[in-house]
């Protein structure tokens, strides 16, 4: 019998390991086996998705000026509502309907499929002429989105240490922060004309009255960025516990055997296997059936359903339409794109913090601190007005850093819900119609701007605008804490 630090073999390896053993020696592994390549390649593709969510953030005015006739940078919020709103229900469909192939057929090659859709769809948004195809490649886009953050979600917390979910999914995030920074920046480079700072950059390359094929480049480097992350994806290993899910126990042998080799280059004296605790080999009902067929999971589906819809008002109000917001609290356009791209500094701090800190506090208790911080920093934005640029700033790094720390704990908390039968399933289900609040946040929420500025003036309208985008997300943290707690347990003691 080989010794622990041998690094040659271990006991348990090898033909005729038992489904619960193989899982014990992954989850007894306190560091990431895996090549850290693979975090880049994952990386990849959420740095293009996000990339692709804020693209529209800046560059839609001038998308609006070229494909709806007659549109004007301020007639442009009420053109914006519709492509978010089916980009959004595309995202529900893809989630419901490619999650669930993903627990049957594998996660590597559903993952490869659903970049591929997403890319198809952002380089037909660089070709269309008219409003109705934008329209339409927005939603083929959200299909692909959708069902790609359930699988990457899932994957990578079947694959993390078990101390360490948040924090992994925390460092992929930040390919997310960097995504939706390229997307924010690149479109006031490219869809905004040229202007003295604050009210724009100097160095802006869209000419007068925001004409120009500015977001049509976006586009197609959204769709570039989905090629690379295709061609990459190819070399991931496939979800030990999705193997054994399906019952392939000698595969998730192999991979999880050699997790361990790679981690003892590191960790010589790995610890002894966690006691092995029952797991399912082989999966005999179709995803959602093992969901709505079972209490434990149907109920904890309601919970955060609400959680993410009444999350993703506030998320979806700030991320997609904050530039379309302060120009209808007669912000310039130009300096609501500055004051929107300000705010991505926030998004990536956020998403450094909590790679550091993320697990220092059980998932659901960083709900209530990222609601707070969003309600100060909208608070700040509103107080600014548009003649104080830089406490306007200040408040959109801060909104950003706040609703962005939500995003990531709620992530690694949704999967942590669901067994590795119905992982993908039960985070598309309950992430994808968390999303149809996102509609809300742009349907509902921007024509009660006009009513409200024209009421309490603008002084007060803005403070209190930002307090109702606000009130959603805290409404999502109260209800979080009714949650299962989660943080260090192993996936299939929380979820068997």
């Amino acid at each position: 019998m080989a010794s622990e630090a041998s690094g040659i073999s271990h006991p348990l390896s090898g033909t005729g390991s038992t489904a619960a053993a193989v899982i014990a020696r992954q989850d007894r592994i306190p560091i990431w086996s895996l090549s850290y390549l693979f975090i880049g390649i994952i990386g990849i593709g959420f740095l293009f998705t996000f990339f692709d969510i804020f693209d529209v953030t800046v560059s839609f005015v001038q998308t609006c000026i070229q494909v709806v006739p007659g549109c004007t940078p301020p007639t442009s919020a009420n053109y914006l509502g519709l492509p978010v709103e089916l980009n959004l229900a595309g995202y529900v469909v893809g989630a419901l309907i490619l999650a669930p192939l993903a627990d049957r057929f594998g996660r590597r090659d559903i993952l490869l499929f659903t970049l591929l859709l997403t890319g198809i769809g952002s380089l037909y948004n660089a070709f269309v002429s008219d409003y109705p195809n934008f329209v339409i490649a927005r939603t083929i886009t959200g299909i692909g989105i959708g069902a790609d953050l359930a699988l990457v979600n899932a994957y990578i917390n079947e694959v993390a240490p078990r101390a360490s979910r948040a924090r992994y999914t925390s460092l992929i995030f930040i390919m997310s922060a960097l995504g939706a920074f390229f997307g924010i920046w690149l479109g006031l480079i490219l869809t905004t004309p040229a202007a003295p700072f604050p009210l724009g950059l100097p160095f802006a390359v869209a000419g007068p009255m925001f004409q120009g094929n500015g977001w049509r480049i976006m586009y197609g480097i959204g769709a570039f960025l989905a090629l690379v992350g295709i061609l990459l994806r190819f070399q991931l290993p496939e979800s030990p516990r999705w193997l054994i899910s399906r019952g392939r126990v000698d595969e998730a042998d192999k991979i999880v055997t050699g997790m361990e080799e790679r981690a003892r280059r590191k960790v010589p004296d790995l610890p002894a296997p966690d006691a092995e605790i029952p797991v399912q080999a082989g999966a005999t009902r179709i995803p959602y059936a093992e969901i709505f067929g079972n209490r434990l999971y149907l109920r904890r589906t309601i919970l955060l359903v609400i959680v993410w819809f009444l999350g993703y008002v506030t998320v979806y109000a700030i991320a997609q339409g904050l530039t379309v917001l302060l120009d209808s609290l007669h912000y310039p356009p130009p300096e609501s794109g500055m004051i929107a791209a300000f705010g991505t500094f926030g998004f990536i701090l956020t998403a450094i913090f909590a790679y550091f800190y993320g697990e220092r506090l059980e998932r659901k208790l960083w709900l209530p601190i990222a609601a707070l911080l969003t309600l100060i920093g909208g608070i700040l934005i509103g107080v600014a007005g548009p003649n104080n640029f830089a406490v306007a700033a200040i408040g959109s790094i801060i909104t950003f850093f706040g609703f962005n720390l939500w995003v990531p704990m709620t992530y690694t908390w949704s999967t942590e819900n669901y067994p590795t039968r119905a992982r993908a399933t039960g985070f598309a289900l309950v992430d994808g119609i968390g999303h149809l609040g996102g509609g809300i946040g742009i349907l509902v929420i921007a024509p009660l701007i006009p009513t409200l500025i024209a009421s309490l003036g603008l002084t007060t309208g803005p403070i209190v605008i930002f307090v109702i985008i606000a009130a959603f997300l805290i409404a999502a943290a109260i209800v979080a804490q009714f949650g299962t707690a989660t943080r260090q347990k192993r996936l299939d003691e929380v979820s068997p």
